[in-house]
């Protein structure tokens, strides 16, 4: 009974640290209808959080058909988007209300 009991207080252990664990955080910026910085280096395989702060004062849409995400942020607001795991490659995004300008690419790497 006792080791069963300390089965499940091990594993329970080990997915509450995975829970509370950091995810890292990488930040782009909407200044001028343009993403600060175009290109971001994140790692491979791994779920990052990209928080995108638009400063223009006209919502501007983060989107990307290759990592399968859209977002309409609206100006002076902030938006938290979840990507990856993501295997090495790079992965173009753009602001759908500025298609010629707003361009921007995540390079995945190891």
């Amino acid at each position: 009974m006792k080791r069963i009991i300390n089965s499940a207080m091990l594993g329970c252990l080990f997915f509450c640290t995975l829970a509370t664990a950091e995810v890292p955080t990488f930040t782009i910026e909407i200044r001028d209808h343009l993403f600060y910085p175009s290109q971001l280096v994140i790692p491979a395989n791994t779920k990052v959080k990209l928080i995108v702060l638009n400063r223009d004062a006209t919502p501007e849409e983060f989107e990307s058909y290759e990592l399968n995400r859209e977002k309409v942020i609206m100006g002076g607001a902030r938006a938290i988007i979840f990507i990856g795991p993501l295997l090495p490659g790079d992965y173009p995004f753009f602001g759908e209300f500025n298609p010629k300008t707003a361009q921007g690419i995540i390079r995945v790497e190891n």
